[in-house]
């Protein structure tokens, strides 16, 4: 019955010829009713949804091919009946077992099967009918079939109670339902109150019980068990009904007001645009960018692409995708802060008091700051440059950026490079790829609101490189002032001038900083704080600040200058200040719980005694220099600042001549070890010693802290001061030592030596020895750093031994 092309073919019942079970009536009767010639054999289609009730005219449809093909079959044999049976399992197969055995016998009236839309049927519903047994197995399913057929009814009191109940729940049902209105008048042109059957059938048929429920009604023949069931399913359906005009009636007094506003507000659109009065979405973004770029100062090539994107976005649907790319760059390109500059301040002296504001200390980097400043003010442009902070963490190298930017008054942006591995994070992704947007320069400039900020790179000696690209080289045509004029964002594909840009940059070490950075940035060190420098910090700006930040009042609590010392000491040694604060929020903390749980009132007083209740034990113990045969102490750099080394020298055994070292000790300093024993074994008779006691002795050589990793050269001298000691069997004097050994006995020059100096002072100790090639760098330091030391330049190792054993023994 199918053909393609969405052709169909009509199924008239009125064509086919009539059987013996057919529409034909009997010899000797003008009318017979259609219940009067149900065939006792019916071909059965199956419901999957719910089950059909006598007396309703329904519409079908069928996708299964297996059942239009049983539809046209039965058409085929000349009977316009068949059986609607309920399946048990919905998604079960149309065989006997998933079959229900009530249903409903029906006869087609109009059938129409559409290729591809299925089989669509209209059919009457006539009676009631059990399965007795089923003739086939699979479709088209064959059954004969026992109707029960409905009688009349007595009119009994009863009966009507039931009949006018259901008929005013159905009543009741169209006030919140009037969709059924329709149904009631088709029904109710068909029959009358007065058949109880029907009425209870098509009462099943309006509510939405499920469809088990309804096949029980179906399957119950006697009247008032039926009246019953459907009775309750109806009073079921009125109060879902009700529930849903409730739950629909404060719906629409939440959105009533709302929707009242909205609809105000398009008839005023509509009047508006009538009137000329308004535009259209897409003429006020084009106008809204004309606007935003007529303040602006754009290049000539920035003005090309402007208009080239403006055309463009004139003839795009703002449905279109291309239509929001297009947008967002326009976004872009008028956000940027074209030839939008703040004014510089170059007065020195506002400089000076922003950089001592939130900075103790660090006199020699300040003064950097000021001239960098005044050169500046000179040729009236501070930008262009680029100057690198090295120094370990919390020293200030951040907060040094920010005062930079306030002296000279410049916006300030901040972003970290530390892990990037991706070089469009700096220079922005190609706008073919979905959510390309500017790389962090542009992003910032734009955040900004000025071409001319000062922008601080923090942990350039962490960035990354792998497959996706060279960070650091993107960076390179960023900071150097000979490419930075024409930068090339990526995304923006067009030229942007960064030389107005102030670039400082931050690292924690030099080693691992990219070659072609350092080669154009000024570097400044920032070593660390001395004592002094971080107590000071403490009392005038850490402890206000974290008084504030806890909620609490100058003299709620009082901190001696004791305890703050004390604090430094023993628990915060590091270099930076970060480690100090933290110690004193854990104070206030400590205060606040206190004070909350009622074991403390205000105001509280921390002083050196009960410090420990606040902050527990201290972590660092006090430091002494170690003395005796063998031992010498060294001064060394590391990443935290300087600290000092024990080196310790034994005679193991006389058996043959070693070296054992241990301490984990990198390469350079084994090679320095092993240099050391060379160079005094070598020249034992000149420096007080036995020629031979080296030559069949093995030594062990230890460096204490043996998890600490330890490399370089600087303990040269210090190591063999110690084998000296060993071979003289005398002590070195009390006195530090830093400085690379040759084979030859020179003393060459060591980096660090501010932090070193500052090692020296926390251990106690007042003299210390240094190559003679270093005294340029003490002179650049501030007076309070070598002061109450005695310093020793030395240009050869036996300048060392006469400073380290001044009472030589004889041999």
């Amino acid at each position: 019955m199918s053909h393609e092309d969405e052709t169909s073919e009509t199924i008239d019942p009125e064509l086919i010829r009539n059987g013996a079970n057919g529409d034909r009536p009997p010899p000797g009767r003008d009318m017979v009713l259609a219940r009067d010639v149900l065939p006792q054999v019916l071909p059965i289609l199956p419901l999957t949804s719910r089950p059909m009730f006598p007396g309703l005219v329904v519409p079908l449809l069928y996708e299964d091919p297996e059942v239009r093909d049983a539809v046209r079959r039965m058409v085929k044999g000349g009977s316009p009946y068949m059986g609607l049976l309920l399946t048990r399992d919905e998604e079960g197969p149309y065989t006997p077992d998933n079959m229900c055995r009530v249903g409903v016998a029906a006869k087609l009236h109009k059938g129409v099967d559409l290729a591809e839309r299925g089989l669509h049927m209209v059919v009457e519903c006539l009676e009631r009918f059990r399965v007795e047994r089923f003739l086939t197995a699979e479709l088209p399913l064959q059954a004969q079939v026992h109707y029960h057929l409905e009688t009349g009814y007595r009119d009994t009191v009863e009966l009507k109670a039931y009949t006018v109940a259901i008929l005013n729940t159905i009543k009741e049902l169209l006030k919140h339902n009037p969709l059924h209105e329709e149904e009631l008048k088709v029904f109710l042109s068909r029959f009358g109150p007065g058949e109880p059957a029907r009425l209870a059938d098509f009462a099943a048929s309006l509510t939405s019980a499920d469809r088990g429920e309804l096949q029980e009604v179906l399957e119950t023949f006697p009247i008032f068990d039926r009246l019953k069931r459907v009775l309750t399913l109806l009073k079921r359906e009125v109060d879902v009904s009700k529930l849903q005009s409730r739950i629909r009636k404060n719906i629409d007094e939440r959105v009533g007001e709302h929707e009242r506003q909205f609809f105000l507000r398009q008839q005023l659109h509509e009047i508006q645009r009538e009137l000329g009065m308004e535009e259209d979405e897409k003429t006020q973004e084009l106008n809204r960018m004309r606007e935003r770029v007529a303040k602006l100062r754009l290049t000539k090539e920035a003005k090309e692409r402007f208009e080239e994107e403006m055309e463009k976005l004139a003839i795009l649907e703002t449905a279109s995708p291309e239509y929001g790319v297009s947008r967002n760059y326009l976004d872009w390109i008028t956000g940027l802060p074209w030839g939008t500059y703040t004014r510089d301040r170059y007065n020195l002296k506002r400089a000076q008091r922003e950089l001592d504001k939130d900075h103790a200390g660090l006199a020699d980097v300040k003064d950097r700051i000021l001239e960098f400043i005044a050169v500046g003010a000179r040729k009236k442009q501070v930008g262009g440059s680029i100057i690198l902070f090295v120094g370990p963490p919390g020293v200030g190298k951040t907060s040094i950026g920010r005062a930079i930017a306030a002296a000279v008054g410049r916006q300030f942006y901040r972003f970290s490079v530390g892990g990037m591995r991706d070089e469009a994070e700096i220079k922005g992704h190609r706008r073919t790829y979905i959510g390309a947007m500017p790389g962090k320069i542009l992003q910032a400039l734009k955040t900004v609101k000025s071409a001319n900020p000062v922008i601080m790179i923090d942990e350039v000696d962490k960035i990354g490189t792998d497959f996706r690209g060279d960070p650091s080289s993107a960076l390179l045509e960023v900071l150097d002032p000979e490419q930075n004029v024409d930068f090339l964002d990526h995304y923006l594909d067009v030229r942007f001038d960064l030389s107005h840009v102030l670039f400082l940059l931050t690292a924690n070490q030099l080693d691992t900083v990219p070659p072609p950075l350092l080669d154009r940035a000024e570097i400044i060190h920032l070593a660390g704080y001395m004592t002094q420098e971080k107590f000071e910090i403490a009392r005038r700006h850490l402890w206000p600040r974290q008084l504030k930040a806890h909620g609490l009042a100058k003299d709620d609590v009082r901190l001696t200058a004791g305890a703050v010392r004390r604090l430094i000491d023993s628990y915060a040694r590091e270099p930076g200040v970060r480690g100090v604060e933290q110690l004193l929020k854990k104070i206030l903390r400590k205060t606040a719980r206190n004070v909350a749980a009622g074991e403390a009132t205000l105001p509280v007083s921390i002083t050196v005694h009960n410090l420990e209740g606040f902050i527990g034990k201290p972590r660092f113990r006090a430091l002494h220099l170690n003395t005796g045969v063998g031992v010498a102490t060294g001064l060394a750099w590391t990443a935290l600042g300087g600290t000092s080394l024990t080196l310790e020298a034994a005679v193991v055994h006389t058996d043959r001549r070693d070296l054992k070292l241990t301490g984990q000790l990198g390469k350079v300093m084994q090679e320095s070890a092993d240099i050391a024993l060379s160079y005094v074994a070598s020249h034992l008779a000149d420096l007080g010693g036995t020629a031979d006691f080296f030559e069949n002795r093995s030594v062990h050589l230890h460096v204490p802290e043996g998890a600490v990793p330890k490399d370089g050269p600087s303990a040269g001298i210090s190591m063999a001061t110690a084998l000296l000691s060993l071979a003289r069997n005398q002590p070195p004097a009390p006195i530090a030592m830093t400085g690379e050994l040759t084979l030859t006995g020179e003393v060459l020059a060591i980096g660090g030596v501010r932090e070193k100096l500052l090692a020296a002072k926390r251990l106690g100790i007042h003299e210390v020895i240094l190559p003679r090639e270093n005294d340029t760098d003490v002179a650049e330091l501030p007076p309070s750093v070598p002061e109450g030391l005695t310093l020793h330049y030395v240009k050869h190792y036996p300048e060392v031994a006469r400073i380290a054993f001044p009472r030589r023994r004889g041999k």
